[in-house]
């Protein structure tokens, strides 16, 4: 069964056993379900309950438009793409849709129509912190160091915002700019000092710049805080074989990123 058709039947029917009357499940609830997921990095899960917001209404701008980033998240820039297609036959002006799509294009090599969609996302009046960090996403694709601006304006749009400023460090890590990922997952443990998944990435961006020490420490607050965690104990095995040259790369890396 393909992508798309689990998206359109609401993917897993995982809620047919369950009492009935145990809690109201509707648009809103699985609105939230979504947002939860995707905040604690379950990607797959949010895009499922984006779809079965879908099947409450199917004109939720919200919820096309977070199945098209979850795609993204997961790595399925193709299927992004067509997704987005599909949507924006819907909502062909919807913002945060068309700065999707063009994340898709720019992640997919297509650097011209990344930055065609991204301009379109601005003139639909989007003015969100993800718009904006969307077109820095694309400008990263693109290697064009003005996508600074775009990162810092999506910030301002959401001052204190663990969530945006997870999200900016998350685009950095992709682009293998590790020391800023770094300093904006800082900011986001500094806000959010609870979430076992920024201490997770945290350690991930150390490891990547041969920070091992620290990095085994945030592995270590990571498995405090998620016992039961099986990436953590993955990244705590390949940080004890992090050798000499591996420390070395992490500070070639400290040094000109």
């Amino acid at each position: 069964m393909s992508r798309f058709v689990n998206l359109e039947l609401g993917g897993e029917s995982e809620d047919q056993s369950q009492n009935q009357g145990a809690v109201v499940k509707d648009e809103a609830h699985y609105s939230a379900e979504a947002l939860g997921a995707f905040q604690n990095g379950s990607f797959e899960r949010a895009l499922r309950m984006y779809s079965k917001v879908l099947e409450y209404n199917p004109n939720a701008a919200a919820a096309w438009t977070g199945q098209v980033r979850m795609l993204i998240e997961l790595g399925e820039f193709r299927e992004a793409r067509l997704w987005a297609d599909k949507a924006l036959e819907r909502f062909p002006h919807e913002p945060e849709l068309l700065a999707a799509k063009a994340v898709a294009l720019g992640r997919s090599g297509d650097l011209q129509g990344a930055l065609a969609f991204s301009d379109a996302s601005i003139e639909e009046r989007g003015d969100t912190p993800y718009v904006w960090l969307a077109r820095g996403d694309v400008l990263l694709a693109r290697a064009e160091t003005r996508a600074d601006y775009c990162f810092e304006k999506a910030l301002l749009l959401a001052p204190g915002d663990w969530f945006i400023t997870w999200l900016a460090s998350r685009i950095r890590y992709f682009y293998e700019q590790f020391a800023l990922a770094l300093k904006l997952l800082q900011q986001a443990v500094e806000w959010n000092a609870g979430h076992f998944l920024l201490w997770l990435e945290l350690g991930q961006c150390q490891k990547a710049l041969g920070l091992v020490g620290p990095a085994r420490e945030s592995f270590g607050v990571a498995r405090q805080l998620n016992p039961h965690s099986t990436e953590v104990s993955v990244q705590l095995e390949k940080l004890s074989h992090t050798g000499l040259w591996g420390r070395l790369r992490g500070l070639w890396r400290r040094l000109f990123s």
